[in-house]
This record gives structure tokens, sequence and C-alpha cells, in this order.
């Protein structure tokens, strides 16, 4: 089971090139949580809440590439995801709980 939990975090590595496999990866995460395990259900809700910190971020950045601000947006961004993605594999490999869920950075 913690096998899907590391191939969303995969599938949000890689939708810094592609983005659509972050959709694919949120919905595996809510079809995952319902039936894990404590500490893994808290890997599928900081993945939930990842995409959509990563909505958010993206959106922002996009609308600031207009005054050109975007463009760094973006990239702390991308740099942001890769963060939580080793924050959260770190954890998985572990068997642990993912700590502090509800920060908007690490």
């Amino acid at each position: 089971m913690d096998n899907q939990a590391k191939a969303i975090y995969v599938l949000y590595a890689i939708s810094i090139v592609f983005g659509v496999t972050a959709i694919v990866g949120v919905v595996l995460a809510y079809m995952g949580r319902a039936e894990a395990p404590n500490w893994l259900a808290s890997h599928y809700r900081f993945q939930i809440r990842t995409f959509w910190l990563l909505v958010l971020f993206s959106f922002i950045g996009t609308v600031l590439v207009l005054v050109l601000v975007g463009y760094l947006v973006l990239v702390a961004t991308a740099v942001w995801l890769i963060a939580r993605c080793l924050k959260g594999w770190r954890h998985l490999d572990r068997r642990e709980p993912v700590d502090n869920l509800e920060t908007w950075l690490f």
C-alpha cells in the first residue's frame, strides 16, 4: 500500500515537466486514504494538501508572469514541490506519519 504513496510522490515530482501527472497523483491519494492505516493516511493527506497548494502557487505564479516576477514564483514553487516530495518520501521509507501536516512550506 505504501507503494501507491511512493508513486504519488514520483508523479508529483514528474509534474514539474508534465503537469497532468499531479492530477493523477491527487486522484490516487483521494482513493487511497480511506483504507490506509493512520501513519499512511497522513501521507495521503499531505499529498492532497500539496496538490492544492501547488495549484494555488502555480496560479499565482502564472498571473504574476505578466510582471515578470511570476517566473521566480514558478521556480520557487518547483523547488517547494521537490522539497515536500523528498520530505514525504523520507517519512514514508521510515514508515512514519508526516509531521506538521498543516504547514504551507515543508
